[in-house]
């Protein structure tokens, strides 16, 4: 367990000790550890999250070289640390004990340097929290022997708070420090270990720490201003080591001895002893000056600054102080070089030639690489810095080389003849043997190469993921996110049939351009993402998942808008290869709902879309399905497996429902009608596009008759006043007494409501009040203006409305209208009655920049039949001939008209203008050029 860092840390978990936060539960810079092995290998901090990709590649890489294994872990970083280790004895009786602690904070590249035992300036009741966690790691696990637990301490956070350590590892083995705890505790850790290993139970008694021990460790390296170390090589041809009381020197240097650059660099380890910090810092400091190695460049010098800082010696450190300093540390190295002559190419550090990659009489350029060095388990590049003819080679494959030796020299060569030369024998079109394997690779999931699963979709009449998206997306701009992902199934299915079957691990994603065109790449830029239905009929497995979290990251972090085609059966429970018990902290639905007014959000379905695919489709700003869709958000195999009945898949939420309920905003023929919606819509969001053709304007003046109680067509109103064709309707099928969609004036966006009198008489009812809200909410989180087309009665009233919940669901319109950012133009076509038309106008006629009427409009607190009918109901009762008691209400009516029509509420400055409908277009545009639009950024209702 403790040789894998993250079972360890699920144990430390269990046992209560505090831990880093891991993957999406971390907040700014993280830090990358291979799971396996030590020794700063396998790390990388990681600052910027756009390369975390990158860094896990490049640090699973090296752990696979050191330890064998791919496999990392992401945790928080702490800036400001120390690094705590507290050394662990368990027996075979159980019993566990600390040894004390050791303070390993000074390190390079997260490889420790200088080692103290116990650990300085630390407090003493963080001290004591800090063992006591260690010794729950081992209790209770049966662990026999010598172990270390390692942690962090945060130095931004006081000893006593929850999160002033954590715990980084528990290193199950004997650690090359452990001779500061020999050295102040007086035992020896090698003979314990092998007692316990023979089943001796530990001394009754532990010793007290006594005085302060520090080791330094020797390597045969340098390290250049850049932190980077270089491995030495070469034979010591004189070695003279310190001695005295208080100095321990473990090591293999000796007189004779050749360093190989393949290995290690660490020769020998350097501990002192002393009764408290200050001596043991004076004691090192002596003994640095006095070891004499000759022959082979060590570290020493460096060692001998290290103990000459004053942040050393106050311990004010953390972990990535050397790296922070390196530069003002490393001493200025007298390097002794082989000779070399104008015309060589030389070492540029010490290890081993593993590759030369030219013979004589080769041209070279400058900047080509002629070799290379591998030195520490790393491979570096042997460059040219000067273009020549290759006149001979000094270095041997397989050879220890020196730092400035000679590799080759070069006879010198005109540049451009060389650069000519090697133009000529390159063949720009050949596929190397890594390149044709990613060839390969990618074209498993391409659609030509999958006939099987492409005859499927030709079947349904569908197309395919891939084909949608490049419909979707400009040509050449798309560019795909894990087109290698595989489903995680390698323990119950071959790699062969995974690559094959499941491509992309049925996620295709990736981010490109859509309506370039017209409003140029930057404005244009999109993410799209599609469930491929031939995948496992697109569910969301493990890796799956994965995928469109860190693509769902990219667009919350550029803020890109999305088109989501959500084709798919839910959740997949046949991934057997990811680590958990039921998925439920996938973070895919959360962080999808997060985007919510970052930018627009278009979902696009056909076909079969249930539970976890139909949850991301209902989440998106605008839905567009087509007319072979089902959704639901459950499917047949959950409604079973519920005991609500068997059903077939095409039982399950048809698609006419879901017209008719307002979960659908657009219905399209096909996935071809679809993605050309998905286009469409999305240019609203894009800006302003050139044109903007009208109808003769004084088409308007003919539209409402003239007949007051007539019905008439509001679409007409819409089509003669926007730009042609360019309104597009939402929700069409549910509420219909009210319009709302997206249309453009002279090619600028604009959102627009609208009251239909052929349904309910233009009366807003609670379903026509919460589709309308809802559409304020979609064009003020995106600043998009609204026109109100008015034309109602009111707000509906009865019995039967008002079990609809009319007063909650009304009254949205109130609340959403009041926080707009947008402005709102009102335009009163006929009626604009009580509440119903003051919601209409954002909550007042007053409440946008203009409220004006056609000739048509009239107004009153309610209906004026019924305002008479009510007003005067004594009146006209009291009238018993009935054809006098109707010309008399005629009359009462024809007097409220005239004072409620639009002329004569103008007089009181109720509403802004009465306008000739022909110039209702020319009112908008300069309402619009007047009135900023501001976008709230605020997230939408998915009701």
């Amino acid at each position: 367990m403790f040789g894998d860092k993250a079972a360890a840390k699920r144990h430390a978990r269990l046992v209560g000790v505090p831990v880093l936060a891991e993957g999406d539960d971390v907040s700014g810079p993280v830090i990358v550890k291979a799971v396996a092995g030590g020794g700063g290998r396998g790390i990388r901090v990681v600052h910027d999250r756009l390369t975390l990709n990158a860094q896990l590649a490049a640090a699973g890489a090296e752990a696979l070289a050191a330890f064998g294994s791919e496999e990392v872990l992401v945790e928080r970083y702490v800036a400001s640390a120390r690094h705590i280790e507290v050394q662990l004895a368990g027996d075979a009786q159980g019993r566990v004990v600390t040894l004390g602690t050791r303070d390993c904070t000074l390190q390079r590249r997260h490889q420790k340097l200088i080692e103290i035992a116990p650990a300085q300036a630390l407090d003493p009741g963080l001290s004591e929290r800090i063992q006591d966690a260690a010794i729950r790691l081992l209790n209770g696990t049966g662990y026999v022997g010598l172990a270390t637990a390692e942690f962090l301490v945060d130095r931004d956070f006081p000893s006593d708070h929850p999160d002033a350590f954590a715990f980084l590892e528990v290193n199950p083995r004997l650690q090359v420090e452990h001779t500061v705890t020999e050295e102040v505790t007086g035992l020896d850790l090698v003979a314990l270990q092998l007692r316990l290993a023979r089943g001796e139970p530990l001394p009754d008694a532990v010793p007290e720490p006594r005085g302060v021990a520090v080791q330094l460790r020797i390597n045969a390296e340098t390290i250049g201003n850049d932190g980077v170390p270089r491995a030495s090589g070469g034979t010591i041809s004189r070695l003279c080591a310190p001695g005295g009381p208080g100095i321990r020197i473990d090591g293999a240097a000796q007189s004779g001895f050749a360093a190989n650059p393949r290995f290690d660099a660490l020769i020998a380890k350097l501990i002192v002893h002393a009764a408290d910090w200050e001596g043991a810092l004076a004691r090192a400091r002596r003994a640095v000056a006095e070891y004499n190695i000759e022959g082979l460049a060590t570290n020493l010098p460096l060692l001998a600054e290290l103990l000459a800082r004053p942040e050393v010696a106050e311990l004010e450190i953390d972990t990535g102080w050397f790296d922070r300093n390196v530069a003002s540390l490393v001493p200025s190295p007298a390097l002794t070089h082989a000779s070399a002559d104008a015309e060589s190419i030389v070492a540029p550090l010490s290890g081993v030639v593993v590759g030369i990659d030219v013979v004589v009489g080769d041209r070279v350029r400058a900047g080509m690489e002629v070799g290379t060095i591998e030195a520490l388990k790393m491979q570096h590049a042997i460059v040219a810095p000067r273009s020549g003819v290759v006149r001979a080679i000094a270095a041997r494959l397989g050879g220890v080389i020196e730092e400035g030796a000679v590799i080759l020299s070069l006879d010198p060569a005109d540049e451009e003849e060389v650069a000519v030369t090697l133009v000529e024998n390159l063949d720009l079109d050949k596929i190397r043997t890594d390149l044709a394997e990613v060839h390969a690779r990618h074209a498993l999931g391409l659609d030509e190469n999958r006939p099987e699963a492409m005859e499927r979709r030709r079947r349904t009449n569908q197309r395919s993921a891939r084909e949608n998206l490049d419909d979707l997306f400009d040509p050449d701009s798309f560019i795909e996110y894990g087109a290698l992902t595989i489903a995680a199934q390698r323990r119950r299915r071959s790699l062969d049939d995974l690559m094959r079957n499941t491509p992309a691990d049925g996620m295709i994603g990736g981010v490109g351009t859509v309506n370039a065109g017209d409003h140029g790449e930057d404005a244009a830029k999109c993410l799209g993402l599609a469930y491929d239905y031939t995948v496992l009929a697109g569910t969301q497995g493990y890796n799956n998942h994965r995928k469109t979290d860190r693509l769902l990251g990219i667009a919350a972090d550029l803020k890109l808008p999305i088109v989501f085609y959500t084709e798919g059966g839910g959740g997949r429970p046949g991934d057997v290869d990811s680590v958990g018990a039921t998925g439920l902290d996938v973070p895919t639905f959360r962080s999808f709902a997060a985007l919510s007014g970052t930018a627009p959000r278009i979902g696009i379905t056909s076909g079969y879309a249930f539970a976890g695919n139909a949850v991301l489709f209902g989440s998106c700003d605008i839905t567009i399905a087509t007319r072979d869709a089902h959704i639901g958000v459950g499917g047949p195999a959950m409604i079973e497996g519920g005991g609500l009945g068997v059903y077939s898949p095409k039982q399950v939420g048809p698609v006419e429902v879901h017209w008719q309920s307002g979960a659908v905003d657009v219905l399209a023929e096909d996935e071809a009608d679809a993605t050309d919606l998905a286009r469409r819509l999305l240019s609203f969001f894009q800006g302003r596009v050139s044109g903007g053709d009208a109808a003769d304007q004084r088409l308007l003046r003919h539209i409402v008759p003239e007949n007051r109680l007539r019905v008439f067509d509001m679409r007409k109103v819409i089509d003669g006043l926007f730009d042609k064709g360019s309104f597009v309707e939402l929700r069409g099928g549910y509420a219909k007494g009210m319009i709302t969609g997206l249309a453009r004036l002279n090619g600028r966006a604009i959102g627009m409501i609208a009251n239909d009198c052929r349904y309910l008489s233009g009366a807003v009812d609670a379903e026509g009040s919460d589709k309308a809200a809802r559409f304020f909410q979609l064009c003020d989180a995106f600043g998009i203006p609204i026109v109100s087309l008015c034309d109602t009665p009111g707000f509906m009233v009865g019995p039967e409305a008002e079990k609809t919940a009319p007063i909650r669901r009304g009254a949205r319109m109130f609340i959403v209208g009041s926080a707009l950012s947008v402005p709102v133009f009102t335009v009163v076509i006929r009626k604009a009655y009580g509440l119903g038309a003051q919601a209409m106008a954002g909550g007042s006629l007053h409440a946008g920049p203009f409220t004006v009427a056609w000739p048509t409009g009239e107004f009153g607190g309610m209906g004026l039949e019924g305002a008479v009918r009510l007003g005067y109901r004594k009146e006209l009762e009291a009238i018993t001939d009935a054809k006098e008691r109707e010309a008399r209400y005629q009359q009462l009516v024809a007097n409220s008209y005239e004072r409620g029509k639009a002329v004569s509420v103008a007089q009181f400055l109720e509403i802004d203008a009465v306008i000739d409908p022909a110039d209702t277009r020319k009112w908008l545009l300069r309402g619009l050029a007047s009135t900023p639009a501001r976008r709230s950024g605020r997230y939408i209702d998915t009701w």
